[in-house]
């Protein structure tokens, strides 16, 4: 039987949890603009890519380790405590994970926010390593996405 696991994310970013939530809302759009060497499109499939059910395909630049592809399905979502949780349910992705699903919590910590995200994967065999790479490019998301709005006018 293959092993299941969880990675998880705590990190202060100095941007208001209001714009640092509506930034990571607005990722279908925002992400391939702000971020053309990490997402190539983010192409909305289902829904209108916020709400529960929807779904979207993520195209990675190239160059990006194991995945080039990747499609999400919004799995809950709640605004007012700044929550959003998802599953991989197509893309390459599962080749390595039976299962694989994410979730980001947004509060607010003196004038920043504190960014925890989680994910929860079941690999497909025992050979798979656990999922750091995409740990690891989720914390460079936020990294990019908190400088990204400190320097925006407010």
């Amino acid at each position: 039987m293959a092993s299941t696991g969880k990675l998880n994310v705590d990190m202060e970013v100095k941007s208001p949890a209001d714009k640092f939530w509506e930034s990571v809302r607005n990722s279908n759009t925002l992400f391939p603009k702000l971020f053309p060497d990490q997402y190539k499109s983010i192409e909305v499939l289902e829904g209108d890519g916020k709400s529960v059910g929807s779904v979207r395909l993520v195209t990675y630049a190239e160059g990006l380790p194991l995945v080039s592809v990747s499609k999400e399905k919004i799995d809950a979502v709640d605004e007012a405590n700044k929550t959003v949780s998802y599953s991989v349910v197509g893309g390459e992705l599962l080749k390595y994970y039976k299962n694989f699903k994410a979730h980001l919590t947004v509060t607010p910590k003196g004038d920043g926010s504190l960014v925890l995200w989680s994910c929860e994967f079941e690999k497909a065999t025992e050979e798979v390593v656990d999922p750091h790479f995409i740990k690891d490019f989720a914390v460079k998301n936020f990294h990019h996405l908190d400088g990204y709005i400190l320097q925006q006018p407010n």
